[in-house]
């Protein structure tokens, strides 16, 4: 365990994901480039869901943090080849700094149906 949270923690029919970086978990690289980077990161965010018994389609709601918002088409369009209609809900911010000097962390609420 990195820290003193939970990766995943459930509430009623609510699962809540903290934020997943984009470092790969066989290797612990972090890609170049932000389109690498998100996908890694959604990745593992679909990990961490399926850990608890659910899938990406489950997720309702996700919150990308990134610390350059110029990149955000770019972040856009990897996210929108990661995920299918109907999309999640989404927020999404400029950071100063994430941890391990990533570009983008993504955190998700996904609902057991």
């Amino acid at each position: 365990m990195a820290g003193p949270y939970s990766v995943v923690r459930e509430a009623g029919d609510l699962v809540f994901v903290s934020g997943q970086l984009p470092i790969d978990p066989e290797t612990g690289a972090t890609p170049e480039g932000i389109e690498a980077q998100t996908l890694v990161a959604l990745r593992n965010l679909e990990a961490a869901v399926i850990s608890a018994g659910l899938t990406k389609d489950d997720i309702v709601k996700t919150t990308v943090f990134m610390t350059d918002f110029a990149e955000f088409p770019a972040m856009n369009a990897a996210y929108a080849g990661f995920f299918g209609e109907p999309y999640p809900a989404r927020s999404a911010m400029e950071v100063g700094a994430l941890a391990a000097g990533a570009a983008i962390e993504i955190e998700a609420i996904a609902r057991r149906s």
